[in-house]
């Protein structure tokens, strides 16, 4: 995470404001965000028995316990979804945690979420712009991650893994 002194600590949403109106309002904002945090965990639950059923599925139709590379590429980015849910989570656990901007988290949920793309992508339908710019999106990423890892380094910054 990003701890570079005071300029990126953030209090958009502070949870006491001298106007009684804006504490009252970011106070019910702290608590949808709280209500998005529960529906994410329903969301991570839902999908991994979305997953187990349809391996199940998959697995108990002729020829059995065989999955083809269509398959197996569609139960990999089932996997990535899952975990991308859980990276949303903990970016919106982190927010509601502190006052850090979790940028590299963020960042690197991002990469997981193009790396997904990348695993499921069927090279048949897709143009070759389209791989030109999902190119230019992981390559933009991960100068970004690495800027942002490198920069907590220096600056003596928590290191996020």
């Amino acid at each position: 995470m990003i701890a570079l002194g005071d300029d990126m600590r953030h209090e958009e949403i502070p949870e006491d404001h001298s106007d009684p109106l804006l504490s009252f309002l970011h106070r019910c904002i702290r608590f949808a965000i709280r209500v998005l945090a529960v529906l994410m965990v329903l969301v991570i639950f839902w999908s991994i028995a979305d997953v187990v059923y349809v391996l199940y599925m998959r697995l108990s139709s002729p020829p059995y316990f065989l999955l083809d590379i269509s398959d197996i590429l569609q139960t990999f980015g089932a996997f990535m979804l899952v975990l991308i849910a859980v990276e949303i989570f903990t970016n919106i656990r982190l927010y509601l945690g502190s006052n850090i901007l979790p940028v590299e988290l963020v960042i690197g949920t991002a990469l997981m979420a193009v790396a997904r793309k990348v695993i499921v992508l069927d090279l048949k339908t897709v143009t070759s712009e389209q791989i030109f710019g999902i190119a230019l999106v992981t390559f933009a990423l991960g100068i970004s991650f690495w800027l942002v890892r490198h920069s907590n380094k220096e600056h003596g910054g928590e290191e996020h893994h």
